[in-house]
């Protein structure tokens, strides 16, 4: 599966459009990273833990879209945009990753 930004993929045809495709991921974060994290803004850093959190939502959400573009009998996904929202306040955070993109049959 061929999953692309691009809205084609060069040297293939785009042989049939089968419709937009999306996943969302929603990944909570816990108590321990968002204390370091916390400690990280005020010294300075990288917050590591959360860089994996949302390095696995952003792979879970296009894992998804691929599945479901293969659902359709795709063999590609292309224009695909993958957009972040923090949903939550001071108790609980979550992490949600939206991925949308167009399921294409190449020739």
């Amino acid at each position: 599966m061929i999953v692309t930004t691009t809205d084609g993929v060069e040297g293939r045809r785009i042989k049939a459009y089968l419709g937009i495709v999306s996943a969302d991921v929603v990944m909570g974060t816990n108590v321990f990273r968002d204390f370091f994290a916390s400690v990280r803004d005020v010294v300075g850093g990288r917050a590591a833990a959360y860089e994996k959190v949302f390095a696995d939502a952003k792979q879970q959400a296009l894992a998804d879209l691929a599945a479901r573009a293969l659902e359709l009998g795709a063999d590609a996904v292309i224009g695909v945009d993958l957009d972040y929202e923090i949903i939550g306040g001071d108790k609980r955070t979550l992490l949600m990753v939206s991925a949308n993109g167009t399921a294409v049959r190449l020739g």
